[in-house]
């Protein structure tokens, strides 16, 4: 026999019970609510991620679960008592007639709408990117190289690197800012907003070369072009999003299939 089923709960209250919107219950019951991005968790335990209003997970202690555990785990209930506890908050007790009509499910979120992709404001000049780069170790005629192909330049009015990826036809589609004053610690990072990420930074594809070199971000990608000044096409920085999204819809042109190779760190 299950052993929920020998609790005598049927799988219209146990279904009720799972399906039990998380943010409500915790507001029940004392918790202050916090949403930060498409995410709650709570300001008594900021390590619970609640996701789709519906499960939750620790991450301090990797436990998770549904309304039940959280029942179990934070409020010392046994796994009866956290069913009847929320068929009570259901108004689907035992003893009510109502006990075995299913209740409506939460609504998901409609989805965000992208914002629309704008390149931010360019410097008058480029001399603290160049600045900045070639205290990298990036070559001054690489540097000259990608301002010239449009594939940076210094923007306005904080003077970040702006590495700009560009599709097939040579529209921008994304960019990554870089700060200029990082040299002493962790510096400024963030992609411009409604960057599609399946471009990504790039150089231009040449159908008949069957390799492709993968990087982890356009610094990278540049200190190569610095020890192989030859290379000008078929190299790509990743820039944090997942190798597969971002090769898809650039290495798979033309007739041949290419092949990965992974760089890193290559000058410092």
């Amino acid at each position: 026999m299950n052993a929920n089923m020998a609790y005598g709960f049927t799988e219209t209250e146990l279904d009720i019970a799972r399906h039990t919107d998380l943010p409500d219950l915790l507001s029940s019951l004392g918790y202050t609510l916090k949403r930060i991005g498409n995410y709650y968790t709570t300001a008594e335990m900021d390590s619970i991620r609640i996701k789709e209003r519906l499960t939750w997970r620790r991450y301090s202690t990797r436990q998770g679960g549904d309304a039940i555990s959280f029942l179990q785990e934070f409020c010392g209930m046994r796994f009866p008592e956290a069913v009847d506890y929320l068929l009570a908050y259901h108004g689907r007790s035992r003893d009510s007639p109502d006990r075995d009509k299913p209740i409506p499910r939460p609504k998901p979120s409609p989805p965000k709408e992208k914002p629309p992709f704008v390149l931010p404001p360019a410097n008058p000049d480029q001399r603290r990117v160049s600045a900045y780069l070639r205290k990298r170790g990036i070559a001054s005629q690489v540097i000259q190289r990608f301002l010239d192909t449009g594939l940076l330049y210094e923007d306005a009015p904080y003077h970040n690197c702006v590495f700009v990826g560009r599709d097939g036809s040579g529209q921008p589609k994304f960019a990554s800012k870089r700060g200029t004053m990082d040299f002493n610690g962790s510096g400024f990072k963030r992609d411009v907003l409604g960057s599609d990420k399946k471009v990504g930074f790039r150089l231009p594809c040449e159908p008949e070369i069957e390799e492709v070199t993968v990087f982890e971000a356009p610094i990278d990608l540049m200190s190569f072009c610095t020890l192989c000044p030859e290379v000008h096409s078929n190299a790509v920085a990743l820039g944090g999003c997942r190798f597969q999204n971002h090769l898809c819809e650039w290495a798979g042109r033309g007739q041949h299939r290419r092949q990965a190779v992974l760089q890193r760190n290559l000058l410092y």
